[in-house]
């Protein structure tokens, strides 16, 4: 149960970043990256629902993979480096995360 829904929520954060990012793409761009980042955000919504978790529960091991697939995706769209005050303040919020997941 843990491992799918582990699973899910990183595919989740991969469809909402990668959606965030086509809409600011849209924004500067072509209309049709405003469309797909809609699709995409949407199809987030649907899955990260599909956990079975707590919502409580469930946002706050979410927002934990949400801050390092964010990370990842910054990196290699935008060619952002994480300073020295994110990653502290990330390793506050996987913290969390952590003790939302292990707390059963």
């Amino acid at each position: 149960m843990i491992l799918k829904t582990l699973a899910i929520l990183v595919l989740a954060a991969a469809l909402e970043v990668s959606g965030d990012a086509l809409i600011r793409l849209g924004l500067r761009g072509p209309a049709y990256w405003l469309a797909a980042g809609a699709v995409i955000l949407f199809t987030y919504g649907v899955l990260v629902n599909q956990g079975g978790v707590d919502f409580n529960r469930l946002m706050g091991i979410y927002i934990a993979i949400f801050f390092v697939v964010s990370q990842v995706i910054s990196l290699i769209l935008f060619k952002q480096l994480p300073d020295d005050r994110i990653l502290v303040g990330g390793g506050f919020i996987v913290a969390g995360g952590l003790l939302s997941l292990l707390m059963t």
